[in-house]
């Protein structure tokens, strides 16, 4: 029975209370539907289909689908962001110790002389010559959780590591979507350059009809001095849209780890705008919280906070540590391991503040005031959440339609442009409506593929308002 105070001590810790709030997850009201779904006639085409991971796949581009692979091996931001995640899992196994009794050995051996002048003389042998005196055994120690402390530490240390890992899916989120973005923009860039070397061209050969006009003595010199003109005034535009290409292929490069122009050889030939599906998958409004990294790290940061308060409570109360140590000593080390050599010492120790100057009392109110703004962090990242998501279908809409309309304008002007000049050559009209049916022409058509590019920009915007680009159940130390 003489053990039975340590072993109630120890059966009243593993039963101990926590302080503090316990968290609750926030509420997550949700509607059934996206309001642009819920408008007649779904214009955008968006389906409740289950949100794809990858969903930059949905623009069938097999060179996109490369690019965004090398983003997520080798971004440094990414890589960054997964060091981060590494530090607090670290943070997280050094505080689990705290929960665990801490065992250290320990030992020494010495040649000593002790005088008879002193005061404490253990050893029996001061003044009498020199001796041996050596020393070895284990020292253990637990702190008995009464109220939760330890618990608390783990459980905020826990939320910090899901923060962490959300963190990094949300740095995920954002820099694939920056490189379908540098992507599409820089097919737009390339398509823009194809569109006013084509219109460079049938403005040279307007040139050269209405050189062949003046010889002929049909045209004036006000004519060719337009034409000219309008043959300098396309080239002038070239440079510009060959500058942002360049910065373009650099951007990516940039967010694949690669050094400036490196990417030029692969992404320098021109190819089509990516486009977007005919049904674009944006799964359920209920699922938007689950989905969005930036709403999980609120929310694993409102935990921590909530569980740093039962921290800051029970260092008001008493702290209870179970201490031992048994070992060997011996004034001979050959019989230092004798069984009548041993000691040991077992037995509760505590600590209790009594005065700390407020500084207790100002801790808790922090922690309290912590967790009050991370509840507020968490309604504005989810209303924000929303926003984001209804301004980018929003967006999508609008941008279709007027994909559409500029096609119809586009067909037009090349009527146009072909008419103007048939009616030149016959000497029906003069050279001017040429040249306005060619600067129509070539604004629609910059038109159009800024639109192509549009709608393609504001799908991946979309899809990154509803947290594309990672998967809740994938390990975010592969990422």
């Amino acid at each position: 029975m003489k053990g039975t105070p340590l072993l109630l001590i120890a059966s009243l810790a593993l039963g101990a209370c926590s302080l503090g709030p316990d968290f609750t997850r926030p509420d997550r009201p949700a509607p059934g539907e996206w309001s642009l779904q819920a408008a007649a006639g779904n214009p955008s085409h968006l389906a409740a289909a289950p949100l794809a991971a990858q969903w930059w796949t949905l623009f069938d581009d097999a060179q996109l689908n490369a690019l965004l692979q090398r983003v997520q091996r080798a971004n440094l931001d990414l890589r960054s962001a997964a060091a981060r995640l590494q530090q607090s899992r670290a943070i997280r196994r050094s505080l689990g110790g705290d929960a665990l009794p801490s065992v250290d050995a320990s030992g020494n051996y010495q040649r000593q002389r002790t005088t008879s002048a002193g005061l404490f003389d253990p050893s029996g042998k001061a003044g009498k010559g020199n001796y041996n005196h050596a020393l070895a055994g284990f020292d253990a120690s637990w702190e008995l959780d009464f109220w939760g402390r330890v618990r608390r530490e783990l459980e905020a240390a826990d939320a910090t590591v899901e923060a962490s890992e959300n963190e990094l899916h949300d740095v995920q989120v954002s820099v694939l979507a920056e490189a379908a973005r540098d992507y599409i923009q820089l097919r737009g860039e390339q398509n823009r350059a194809a569109i006013i070397r084509d219109n460079l061209e049938t403005a040279r050969r307007s040139l050269e009809l209405t050189r062949t006009r003046l010889a002929n003595g049909v045209a004036t010199d006000l004519e060719v001095a337009q034409a000219l003109a309008q043959v300098a005034s396309m080239e002038a535009r070239l440079p510009e849209v060959e500058k942002n290409q360049a910065h373009l292929v650099n951007a990516l490069g940039y967010l694949v780890g690669a050094s400036p122009g490196s990417l030029l050889a692969e992404l320098g030939p021109a190819r089509a705008i990516p486009r977007p599906p005919g049904s674009v998958p944006v799964g359920l409004p209920s699922e938007l919280a689950q989905r969005r990294p930036d709403i999980r790290r609120a929310e694993a940061r409102l935990h921590a906070a909530t569980a740093s308060i039962g921290v800051a409570k029970a260092d008001f109360y008493p702290r209870i540590t179970l201490n031992g140590n048994f070992g060997f000593e011996s004034l001979q080390l050959s019989s230092l391991g004798d069984w009548d050599h041993r000691q040991f010492a077992i037995g509760p120790a505590f600590s209790l503040p009594i005065f700390e100057g407020g500084r207790l009392r100002g801790r808790l109110e922090l922690r309290e005031a912590q967790q009050q703004e991370a509840a507020i962090d968490y309604q504005r990242t989810v209303l924000r959440a929303w926003q984001e998501v209804d301004d980018a279908m929003h967006d999508y809409a609008a941008n279709q339609r007027r994909q559409e309309r500029l096609g119809e304008a586009v067909a037009q002007n090349r009527r146009a442009l072909q008419s103007a000049r048939e009616q030149y050559r016959a000497g029906a009209v003069d050279f001017l409506s040429v040249l306005d049916s060619q600067r129509q022409l070539l604004d629609n058509q910059e038109q159009q593929v800024a639109s192509d590019e549009a709608v393609s920009l504001t799908l991946v915007n979309l899809y990154k308002a509803l947290g594309g680009g990672w998967s809740p159940t994938s390990d975010p130390a592969s990422g």
